[in-house]
């Protein structure tokens, strides 16, 4: 609260004795709505806008933004806040669709949103635009299209689950260990992309072992770029950034780490490939084969672990939540596994249709990624009149979205694979711009084949031996860092399940 006051004072000049009239104004005058295009914003005041009312909802911005766009007759507001752009959030789907396609060029995720990501990601495929993105995504979809890579993705997956996560759950369900689901997910979701990604193997699966200081680097970034993200006064960060200080030298120093071990492993790997040493049908291989220069092949494959490790990660904890309240919808999975034989590779894994209408309505209540923000190049008028100026920022939020009554029905809030499924039991083709979970149109994501393969592979073989039980039955609060994640953890006990079960 005091720096929130702070930053109040220092913005007004105060402490000069210069503001003490237009701090009155500030403090009594009454609050002031955005007067155009009906918007349902946040009372908002002179200057500070509704940064007072921002504050004391930090902790609930996603229901707080979600109230205020179900309340608007367009799902559609606008935020202004001192310290930070006018704001544009929209849960409407024909706003969505002119942003992610119809006039993709002119919102790129802009300068403010790659400054905050910069120091970790560099120019990787998700921090940059234009022809460098251009360039990286055109490389990249060729490489995420090869039948090669796909089965490079599934013996991996194989090797993993079989040889680590399995063994793990055999012993905790043995000796009747609590373990947190969702820790020993994202470790084997890091194993699994760091092989993928780089051919270099963490081994983060052993549990009596310290986590290798990689993943903590990544944790420690990831952390530190997600609240700059989330500041209520961007000038805070920066200044720390400038200064060296509390996060901000913890950042520098975990992304040190990152780059110089990352920088390591190429480094090995092109003296492999020179040798004709390599082996393996890693990403990692295939850019440098291209040709690709050196910074770039590290900024790539850090973007692709950072966005491939922990969304799958998320993804697969809330819908394990999801399934301990929904018996029924687990015992689902589990026939339709049995019924597909015990072989899983990827021709089996696009036939279980009900174990992907779950992770789907799983991501639709709890998305990997909450929310996703561009900004527009220049003035622009989106399709529900809602007016852009130049820089404004403008966000479309998946969380919100899949709690509106217009978009599911009003049965928004509840959990219902069936609402994915036809009448044959095939899984519906939702409209990508109702839906943006893996986002839509140009940036839409190259690893959404891959995501799904990874999380059904895990599922269905996890539930197929084990009943997951929960430690606590109180709702996990839902904590939307760059990915989202359960606070706390996901601790729970673990069972084999009776063959007759299965």
């Amino acid at each position: 609260m005091l720096m929130f006051i702070f930053a109040i004072l220092a913005s007004l000049g105060m402490g000069m004795g210069m503001g003490l009239g237009l701090g009155f104004l500030l403090l009594f005058n009454a609050p002031q709505k955005e007067r155009l295009y009906g918007n349902h914003a946040p009372p908002s005041y002179p200057i500070i806008g509704c940064l007072n009312s921002f504050y004391q909802n930090r902790h609930r911005l996603l229901d707080w933004y979600t109230n205020h766009l179900a309340e608007s007759p367009s799902q559609t507001i606008v935020v202004r806040r001192l310290g930070a752009r006018r704001t544009v959030v929209t849960a409407n789907p024909s706003n969505v669709e002119y942003i992610l396609k119809t006039n993709f060029a002119n919102f790129p995720k802009g300068k403010p949103f790659t400054e905050i990501l910069g120091d970790l990601l560099g120019c990787g495929i998700f921090n940059v635009d234009g022809e460098l993105w251009h360039a990286q995504r055109k490389l990249a979809s060729h490489e995420f299209t090869t039948r090669s890579l796909r089965d490079f993705i599934v013996k991996t997956l194989n090797d993993e689950v079989h040889n680590r996560l399995i063994p793990l759950l055999e012993t905790a369900a043995r000796e009747g260990h609590v373990i947190d689901l969702q820790d020993v997910l994202r470790r084997l979701t890091f194993d699994t992309v760091c092989k993928v990604s780089l051919g270099h193997d963490p081994c983060c699966l052993d549990l009596s072992k310290p986590l290798p200081p990689l993943l903590t680097a990544f944790d420690t970034a990831s952390e530190v770029i997600a609240a700059r993200g989330a500041a209520p006064v961007f000038l805070v960060w920066k200044m720390k950034r400038m200064l060296n200080v509390g996060s901000e030298k913890h950042l520098k120093e975990a992304v040190k780490l990152v780059h110089e071990s990352v920088g390591e492993i190429i480094a090995t790997k092109r003296k492999e490939m020179k040798d004709g040493e390599i082996k393996g049908s890693d990403l990692l291989v295939r850019l440098l084969e291209a040709g690709q220069p050196e910074r770039v092949v590290r900024d790539m494959v850090i973007s692709m672990i950072m966005a491939g490790r922990d969304t799958t990660s998320a993804a697969m904890t809330w819908l394990f939540w999801l399934l301990c309240g929904h018996r029924e919808e687990e015992e689902m999975i589990v026939k339709e596994v049995g019924e597909k034989g015990v072989f899983l590779n990827y021709e089996w894994l696009k036939e279980v249709r009900y174990l992907k209408a779950c992770l789907c309505e799983s991501m639709r209540l709890y998305p990997p990624v909450a929310w996703d923000s561009k900004h527009a190049m220049g003035g622009d008028v989106l399709p529900d009149g809602t007016r852009l100026g130049r820089g404004d920022r403008v966000t479309y939020f998946p969380y919100g979205m899949g709690r509106m009554e217009g978009l599911w029905g009003k049965d928004c809030l509840q959990f219902k694979p069936q609402r994915w499924l036809n009448d044959d039991g095939v899984v519906k083709c939702v409209n990508p711009y109702i839906f943006p979970v893996f986002q839509a149109g140009p940036r839409v994501c190259l690893g959404k084949e891959m995501a799904f393969i990874q999380m059904e592979y895990v599922v269905a073989s996890l539930l197929k031996s084990f009943v997951i039980s929960p430690v606590s039955h109180h709702n996990p609060r839902y904590v939307p860092l760059l990915t989202a994640h359960m606070a706390g953890g996901f601790k729970v006990m673990v069972h084999h399940r009776s063959p007759s079960a299965t």
